[in-house]
């Protein structure tokens, strides 16, 4: 269909937040744009229970929690059952590149978040993409043949 809607991976989103505006901001922006939010929550434990349980598309998540894990223990957890992690932190890590999809350094405001989210769809689905200010993308993930 030439004038269909582009197909989207990234349907289902976990925030994983540690700062409650930010938190409370992103769910709105992303809920707002269409997208289903599975759950926003600042601990490791329960964002580990969810993706053990629920369908999720893209983890978007800080690397400091409110818990003794991090948002790289996440992301280590979560590329284990193939669920792509978007950082979103001021505290950039080092070796993101090797567990996460991307990095979406703070600040960034809605427009930024929006644009990353879909780079990151298009990302995932092989396409390549321009970046908006403040994105970091890293490995191309395919679906299974």
């Amino acid at each position: 269909m030439l004038f269909g809607k582009r197909k989207q991976v990234v349907k289902r989103i976990l925030i994983v937040e540690d700062e409650p505006l930010t938190a409370f901001d992103n769910e709105n922006f992303l809920g707002d744009a269409g997208y289903e939010i599975v759950a926003t929550i600042d601990h490791f434990d329960e964002a580990l229970e969810i993706i053990e349980r629920e369908k999720v598309d893209l983890i978007l998540s800080d690397i400091r929690l409110r818990s003794q894990r991090n948002g790289i223990e996440l992301a280590n957890a979560a590329k284990k059952r193939g669920i792509p992690t978007l950082f979103a932190t001021g505290h950039p890590y080092p070796g993101a590149a090797e567990i996460a999809v991307g990095c979406l350094h703070k600040p960034y405001n809605e427009r930024q978040l929006m644009k990353a989210i879909e780079c990151v769809d298009r990302h995932l689905q092989g396409e390549s993409v321009k970046l908006p200010r403040g994105l970091e993308l890293f490995v191309t993930t395919r679906g299974e043949d």
